[in-house]
């Protein structure tokens, strides 16, 4: 069968969904219909074609507040911070896979150099901030989630709060059920073991279980059970929903200057945290070496691993300077 070609506004209608949704809604018709026009007198362009796509993805930054001018107001301030958040998950969705990779051998034996047993001191510190960071700069947003609830104002919050819920149900039920099946378990005591606490370190390995390089071995992956394969799936997946829940409900909220410059210098500290985790997983990368029984080689999806650390980083950062320089996250006066 003989596909018709594709007419002028369906082209224009595919350029169109470079921008987002709400840009569409707004401005969507008009400028299809200057598309639609010029591409009947001019079908191929791939000068026009990446010029769309160059503007559709910058509106996209700007509404994350990582792009575009920077103003005055609560939507700068709440855009770089639900970025930001953003920005932190995926750090600490492959920092902690590292992390969670190195405790297995220490469970087993004490490292053979000192930028390994350096590397897991340094992480592990900075996991426990970022802990703490977290635990403050949640009381706030969920003291204002909950008063929005209880004077019945809650409406716009109520899918990203049910999909914040439950993926941190499945997270952390998939995770508590499939860390029973930690590779530390039985590991021979020595001096210092008890750095990282076993029920920890096998959780955080179970819900990063997906950042792995086994996805490139379709043959050593096919040994695995089916269900821990689909753990593997569904872990990512629950992570997002928390991920997407989180960040859409901090860009609905209603949040106090007060608030905003609270959870800026939280933000900002934890940007210096992330530095020093990063620091920590690059000494073991770098200096660490193979350790005894091999137990302690980096691998290549290590290395990928802190790459992504990296450009993590300097998306966050770029998210809570530019929150910062909006005015609305630095102290009056």
């Amino acid at each position: 069968m003989i596909q018709a070609p594709e007419t002028p506004a369906r082209s224009a209608e595919h350029l169109l969904r470079w921008y987002p949704k709400d840009w569409r809604l707004r401005y969507g018709d008009e400028f299809a219909e200057l598309l639609t026009s010029e591409l009947s007198e001019r079908p191929r362009s791939w000068r026009r074609s990446v010029d769309v796509a160059w503007h559709g993805l910058m509106t996209r930054l700007t509404k994350t507040g990582l792009a575009g001018q920077i103003v005055e107001g609560n939507d700068q301030a709440r855009a770089g911070l639900a970025s930001f958040g953003c920005a932190l998950a995926v750090f600490l969705g492959f920092g902690i896979a590292i992390w969670s990779q190195l405790t297995i051998g220490w469970q087993w034996s004490q490292p053979s150099a000192e930028g390994t047993t350096m590397a897991e001191a340094v992480m592990s510190v900075m996991l426990l901030i970022f802990v703490m960071l977290t635990a403050i700069a949640a009381l706030p947003i969920a003291w204002h989630i909950l008063v929005r609830f209880l004077r019945r104002e809650g409406g716009g919050l109520v899918r990203p709060s049910l999909l914040f819920v439950v993926g941190a149900t499945v997270l952390i039920i998939g995770s508590r059920h499939f860390g029973n099946g930690w590779p530390g378990t039985g590991g021979h005591p020595w001096a210092h073991q008890g750095l990282v606490p076993g029920g920890l370190a096998a959780f955080t390995w179970a819900s990063t279980l997906s950042v792995s390089s086994y996805w490139v071995h379709p043959g050593a992956l096919a040994a695995f059970p089916p269900a821990e394969i689909a753990w593997m799936v569904v872990s990512p997946l629950a992570m997002t929903c928390v991920v997407v829940g989180a960040a859409k409900t901090v860009r609905r909220l209603e949040l106090s200057r007060r608030v905003l410059r609270y959870e800026g210098r939280l933000a900002s500290i934890a940007v210096v945290v992330m530095i020093g985790f990063l620091g920590g997983s690059g000494l073991w990368v770098i200096d660490g070496g193979p350790g005894p029984r091999n137990l302690f080689h980096a691998g290549a999806i290590d290395v990928a691993g802190l790459t992504a650390m990296a450009m993590a980083l300097a998306v966050a950062y770029r998210a809570i300077s530019r929150a910062r320089r909006s005015g609305l996250l630095l102290p009056p006066g």
